[in-house]
């Protein structure tokens, strides 16, 4: 019998904040036109899972069309408050932003979250889900989510242990992990990785 479980990872595609370089955590913005370039998701998958933000949402529609995701806030991008929309321009001669850069993974974004408490969130819907394949027996799923997300999880579940900034997930990729199931059950890293283009044209 085969026991492997599959759980995707796919970024939103592009939007206007993005193009600007602003920061983007639970204040939402348009998908840009060329998201248009997306493709259809060839995989099928038996859970479809969100961040509950508009852009996941809307992507998720584009890769899955015809379904209806699980959307949830767990899966939303780190919040940084004050900071949600403005650039590193914007923002370059404030103090606390410098402290923050300096040390993003214990300073924090005023009226934001702290990377403790959005590690925390990710890792509860995280949690929900592993317990939900293994209780109905669900052998794939899929998330659509956002960048800080992903790379969180890649650090903790990739085959190859890689710190958090070290990943790069742009737009138009996904990943792919693969377990054995006791594994999975087990929170260990994943037996498989592998990328998952989700453009027609990645360079476009």
């Amino acid at each position: 019998m085969d026991d492997r479980v599959v759980i995707a990872l796919f970024r939103h595609g592009i939007t206007e904040a993005n193009k600007r370089h602003a920061y983007l955590g639970w204040t939402d913005s348009s998908l840009c036109p060329i998201n248009q370039n997306l493709i259809k998701v060839s995989a099928g998958y038996e859970l479809i899972l969100s961040s509950d933000l508009g852009r996941c949402r809307q992507t998720a529609n584009i890769l899955f069309p015809g379904t209806t995701p699980d959307a949830s806030k767990d899966w939303r991008e780190i919040h940084f408050g004050k900071w949600e929309g403005k650039t590193y321009e914007e923002l370059k001669d404030n103090a606390d932003y410098r402290s923050w850069l300096e040390i993003p993974f214990t300073h924090k974004p005023p009226n934001g979250e702290s990377f403790g408490e959005f590690t925390e969130r990710v890792d509860r819907g995280w949690n929900k889900l592993i317990h939900r394949m293994l209780d109905e027996e669900i052998r794939t799923a899929a998330i659509v989510t956002h960048g800080g997300v992903m790379r969180y999880l890649l650090s903790k579940y990739a085959p190859e242990a890689k710190e958090f900034w070290e990943w790069q997930v742009p737009f138009g990729k996904g990943y792919e992990f693969s377990w054995k199931q006791e594994g999975l059950r087990r929170g260990e890293r994943c037996t498989l990785l592998r990328e998952v283009p989700l453009t027609a044209n990645p360079s476009g």
